[in-house]
């Protein structure tokens, strides 16, 4: 949509000295946009506060998610969180309730659940009524966030894309060559997240869906395109289109899985997990 158009101005450079992911990168980004893009480059998060309208929370690491948007809460300004939404559920929760408090928008998500495909597999009616639905994604784990939150929030956001909220209990079982929670909503439907733990695996069909007359599937993983278009729009319009609560239950469900391989692949109830 033309009138979607956004423009970035300022830039902070966050990062995480104990992450080689961002420790790595972050002067790398940092001098592209600026040489490249012309962004002015700030020295705060106040300092790029008073220069914008919007604010993307690009930080790799999760554990800074919620000092790095709590000023811009206060400020009211909308704001799109990369993924993972905060490296623990209290977290996550501190700032949805920051954010119901300030009247401020924001979203979180993965880049994953705008997938051009998952439009046409939620809408195919020629499988019947869904009672399966299997993500496979790569799982990456970092120490300090649990194990599905860096990378496995991948194939949790495109299973939710199609099965919504409503996850009942899991379990999680972990293998030297496997590593499969199993999950069942509210309706009866179950769904599977197949983490992908060789790179060999690393393109296969991001979702299977099995129906009660027959199966569909997405393509292999794609690009941020489908995740732009949407934060642009969401940028102008104040309208996530993800809800908070959906993201929150996310949050909720990969904690769960995290105590469930501790316990040896025990089920454990989301409702259970504070």
């Amino acid at each position: 949509h033309p009138g979607w158009k956004i423009t970035v101005v300022g830039a902070y450079k966050g990062g995480s000295p104990d992450f080689p992911a961002s420790a790595k990168r972050v002067e790398g980004f940092a001098k592209t946009i600026h040489e490249e893009y012309g962004v002015e480059l700030v020295d705060s998060v106040e300092a790029l506060l008073a220069k914008v309208d919007v604010v993307l929370l690009e930080s790799v690491d999760g554990r800074p998610h919620l000092a790095q948007a709590t000023p811009a809460l206060k400020a009211g300004k909308r704001m799109f969180i990369d993924k993972p939404l905060a490296a623990s559920l209290e977290d996550a929760r501190r700032i949805a309730q920051l954010a119901r408090e300030t009247g401020t928008p924001i979203f979180s998500t993965s880049s994953v659940r705008f997938h051009p495909d998952i439009p046409r597999v939620r809408n195919d009616k020629s499988i019947g009524d869904v009672t399966r639905v299997q993500a496979n994604y790569t799982l990456n784990v970092v120490p300090f966030h649990p194990d599905l939150f860096y990378y496995g929030i991948h194939g949790v956001e495109a299973l939710y894309a199609v099965m919504g909220k409503g996850c009942e209990r899991l379990t999680r079982k972990v293998a030297p060559d496997s590593d499969v929670t199993t999950c069942v909503w509210k309706d009866g439907r179950v769904g599977v997240y197949n983490a992908l733990l060789q790179k060999a695996d690393a393109k296969q069909t991001v979702l299977v869906l099995t129906g009660s007359k027959g199966s569909t599937s997405t393509g292999t993983p794609s690009n941020y395109d489908g995740l732009i278009a949407e934060i642009a729009q969401f940028f102008h319009t104040g309208k996530p289109p993800v809800d908070l609560a959906e993201t929150l239950e996310i949050i909720q469900f990969m904690t769960a899985a995290q105590i469930s391989k501790e316990k040896g692949g025990a089920e454990v109830r989301l409702q259970d997990v504070r």
